[in-house]
């Protein structure tokens, strides 16, 4: 509301599980339209909600419970940095291909050059022409979320409605011939109010 009547705070604490409009889109939606600073406050620490929240345009990261003076500090601190309008999601282009032609996705394999997805023991897991390409746009941005309308481009050249929600069954498939526990996705993950990422971790 204070958006829309021009009043825009220079700084902004988001909890990504607040009720209504989650942490998540509403960063999204601050350093797309305004140059509030954004500092995530969550309970959660998992790097992945970390990745996100500064992939989304968050200045900085705090996990509860926060000390207040640890939480004054930061806010001094994002404030001193010049504003600056971010784009709302990351650099969609992919990142420089490593030379090795195969990339890790848990304890499977997607070999690019074949277009063949392995299990840990070397056995080939069948994929269908969509799935591969899914899995290599995810492949060439890991660490980044990508959006459904941004994975059905990606994936389908454009093709496609942005709005098909099939992209989500075609994720849990996926998730099912990678994830050890696809109840508990590691690699495929949902963000909330944004997409998905493919997370590598370091």
């Amino acid at each position: 509301d204070l958006i829309g009547t021009g009043d825009v705070p220079d700084a902004a604490l988001l909890d990504v599980t607040m009720p209504g409009e989650d942490g998540f889109s509403l960063a999204r939606f601050l350093s797309s339209e305004t140059g509030t600073r954004i500092i995530m406050v969550t309970a959660s620490g998992e790097t992945v909600d970390r990745v996100v929240g500064l992939e989304l345009g968050a200045d900085d990261y705090l996990a509860k419970p926060v000390d207040l003076r640890e939480l004054s500090a930061r806010v001094k601190a994002v404030l001193r940095r010049p504003t600056a309008r971010r784009p709302a999601e990351p650099d969609p282009r992919p990142t420089p291909k490593a030379a090795a032609e195969r990339v890790r996705f848990g304890p499977c394999e997607l070999d690019l050059g074949s277009r063949k997805l392995f299990d840990e023991d070397g056995r080939e897991i069948w994929i269908s022409s969509m799935e591969f390409d899914m899995l290599q746009v995810f492949a060439d941005r890991p660490n980044r979320v990508l959006s459904r309308e941004s994975l059905l481009e990606l994936a389908h050249h454009g093709d496609w409605d942005p709005f098909d929600r099939s992209i989500d069954t075609r994720i849990s498939r996926l998730r099912r011939k990678i994830e050890r526990d696809p109840g508990k996705p590691s690699v495929l993950k949902t963000v909330r109010g944004a997409g998905y990422i493919f997370v590598v971790e370091p």
